[in-house]
């Protein structure tokens, strides 16, 4: 059984193993793929497993011999999954796997900005506190958390962890959810979406990415949250509508935007959220640490063993 893996290099760039998959079958794993060496690459193998490159219809008609697509990643959308179905192709995907690394960085984001570690780190490498008069030094408000209110869009698997963790800061967490209120944790308060826009001092964004998504934080929505506020996305870039947020941040609308992720990946040089001193920007990377990512190979690597062996699992 040929085994091919078109994108290996973010999930595994050389630190993890993908010895449990070459036990399975002859494994050929590519770093990258372009579009146009897609088909060529997967022609021969049964079993192909993609992160981001796409395996649309096109791409699967022209796979004869594929029976089988595993997704590095927990969203498939890079899968046209009924053309799956239609010729009998299993398709699963990795869940949950990096909850607590991206719950993790919605927090790393939101103490950089209350508490700018990273900014007095870089001033005294400069020199600064040694100089300073007096035994300490400031020059920017530092933020207490507890009692602030923590507003959560989607309480999935990552939304829960984060506010667990909010919670455990002592914040007021409440949370847009499409969840019974009696079912939710004793520390979450359900409320609607204009009421969490409007007492959110920190708004963490982790709905899935739909039509009725898609633009979620716009003009309008800047418009209703406090100009104190902090919104963090790890969920999906286009949940923002990337402009407004600039033009929010630019007129102090807004104090501060935190995303791991973008619209577009990698970013346009234009994108007005890179000059932005209040955008803090990381590179999709709250998945990717070390632990995630073995568990993300691991599981990846039993979900091809359990259906080779005639028990699939993680099926979309």
């Amino acid at each position: 059984m040929q085994i091919v893996i078109l994108d290996g290099h973010t999930a595994n760039p050389g630190d993890l193993s993908w010895d449990g998959l070459s036990t399975l079958g002859e494994l050929t794993v590519y770093d990258r793929t372009s579009a146009a060496e897609t088909v060529e690459r997967a022609r021969n193998a049964e079993v192909v497993l993609t992160n981001k490159v796409v395996l649309g219809r096109a791409e699967i008609e022209q796979l004869p011999r594929l029976r089988y697509i595993g997704v590095l990643a927990t969203g498939y959308n890079v899968v046209d999954v009924d053309a799956a179905r239609e010729r009998g192709i299993v398709v699963t995907n990795v869940p949950a796997y990096s909850t607590e690394s991206v719950a993790q960085m919605v927090f790393a984001h939101l103490l950089a900005v209350t508490n700018r570690t990273e900014h007095y780190a870089n001033e005294n490498r400069s020199g600064r506190w040694s100089a300073s008069p007096d035994f300490c030094y400031w020059d920017s408000p530092l933020t207490e958390l507890a009692g602030k209110t923590f507003g959560i869009v989607g309480l999935g698997n990552i939304g829960s962890r984060v506010a667990a963790i909010a919670n455990a800061f002592a914040m007021r967490v409440v949370a847009v959810t499409s969840k019974p209120a009696e079912q939710l944790p004793p520390y979450v308060t359900k409320v609607s979406a204009d009421e969490l826009w409007a007492t959110g001092d920190v708004i963490s964004l982790h709905c899935p990415l739909s039509a009725a998504t898609r633009n979620l934080v716009n003009r309008d929505t800047l418009q209703r949250v406090k100009p104190s506020a902090i919104i963090i996305n790890t969920g999906r870039g286009p949940l923002v509508n990337e402009v407004d947020m600039a033009d929010a941040l630019r007129s102090h609308r807004l104090a501060a935007y935190c995303a791991d992720v973008m619209a577009n990946e990698p970013p346009l040089a234009d994108n007005p959220l890179l000059q932005c001193p209040t955008a803090h920007l990381t590179p999709h990377i709250a998945w990717a640490s070390t632990e995630a990512r073995q568990r993300l190979v691991s599981v990846a690597t039993a979900n091809v063993r359990a259906w080779v062996e005639g028990r699939p699992q993680n099926v979309v």
